[in-house]
């Protein structure tokens, strides 16, 4: 798995009934979200926190796609990451 934390720009739809990413902008080329594979929700890490007025038990949530930037390429695993309170989505990580 490989770490990115680069934000990107979603663009959601109506998938089996609830809202979820259908597309996203990164480093200048459109990706398709092929399928949602699944989504959790995580508490902040301690750490991460020190010197910020963050709540240790917010929660964030982050979708695992499958997605691919075009009709002949090969798919790809993603992690997307919500905005917690305003501010942009985030590419968490490509799973390799």
């Amino acid at each position: 798995m490989r770490r990115y934390d680069e934000p990107i720009e979603v663009r959601s739809g109506e998938v089996d009934g609830e809202l979820a990413p259908v597309q996203f902008l990164w480093r200048r080329r459109l990706w398709r979200v092929l399928t949602v594979e699944t989504r959790w929700k995580e508490t902040a890490d301690w750490w991460s926190l020190r010197g910020r007025d963050g709540d240790l038990l917010a929660e964030s949530e982050v979708w695992r796609v499958v997605a691919a930037p075009g009709a002949w390429a090969s798919p790809g695993v993603y992690e997307l990451a919500p905005p917690p309170a305003g501010g942009a989505w985030r590419l968490r990580a490509v799973v390799d």
